[in-house]
């Protein structure tokens, strides 16, 4: 996310972020926050309403954070709104290794019924299919009285 978002998310303005992180810099490695080089920050200006260079606007490539950066960020300002995000992205953390254990699990007891029944299912399907295959037609009966 650009710093820009993260500040409006947080309630702060983004030279405040921006001045925490280069006061922690430290908690902030190249894998948790990056700046863009100019090309990169040129696709992100809209075309009509970005103001000149040197009047007014950024005078700055952005900053970019990855997920351990916004947390890393939410944990060094000190807006109401940036606390209640870090409960929250601590939180959704949480429940995503609790749904990664269930569903590791689930794979696991799947992949042992698989072993387990896979030669009495493989029978089942090999009977199902010979019930589907049509006979060669055989010699009916008629059906009724014969006159």
């Amino acid at each position: 996310m650009l710093d820009s978002d993260l500040a409006e998310l947080y309630e702060v303005t983004t030279k405040r972020l921006n001045e925490q992180v280069k006061r922690n810099r430290g908690r902030f490695p190249a894998d948790f926050m990056f700046q863009l080089n100019l090309d990169e920050s040129r696709h992100l200006r809209s075309q009509i309403a970005t103001s000149k260079t040197g009047r007014g606007g950024r005078r700055y490539q952005p900053y970019v954070f990855t997920e351990h950066g916004a947390l890393m960020l939410a944990s060094v300002l000190n807006s109401e709104a940036a606390i209640h995000a870090s409960i929250q992205i601590v939180r959704t953390f949480i429940r995503l290794r609790e749904l990664l254990a269930t569903h590791r699990e689930l794979a696991r007891k799947l992949e042992q019924m698989e072993k387990k029944y896979d030669s009495q299912f493989k029978a089942i399907f090999e009977v199902i299919e010979q019930l589907m295959e049509s006979p060669e037609d055989p010699e009916r009966k008629p059906i009724g009285f014969a006159p």
